[in-house]
């Protein structure tokens, strides 16, 4: 479960078990992501966690800014970088910031 701390970064909620007993802690979002932030890049996930929250395709965000489902999708995959004009259209379409999608 993912959730800010006063300062309003994001972690995610985790299970262990510390010598037989299931206890919850918080780590850096980043940090649970490792993996995924490696193979696809931290751009291509935040447009992916983007479009996926609003219910998108990759073609119908692709008709939506005029970019073809094969852009959006190599962006997200890592294999296509997102240059800062591209991170902007993203930001106005899904209303929040830029840098997100650098």
């Amino acid at each position: 479960m993912e959730e800010k701390t006063a300062a309003g970064c994001l972690y995610d909620r985790h299970r262990i078990t510390v010598k037989g007993k299931q206890r919850e802690r918080l780590i850096p979002w980043r940090e649970a992501f490792k993996e995924e932030i490696e193979k696809y890049t931290e751009a291509g996930l935040s447009l992916r966690g983007s479009r996926l929250k609003e219910g998108l395709t990759q073609t119908e965000l692709g008709e939506a800014l005029g970019i073809s489902q094969n852009h959006i999708s190599e962006m997200e995959n890592g294999k296509r970088t997102i240059g800062k004009e591209m991170a902007k259209r993203f930001a106005a379409f899904f209303k929040t910031d830029y840098r997100i999608f650098l």
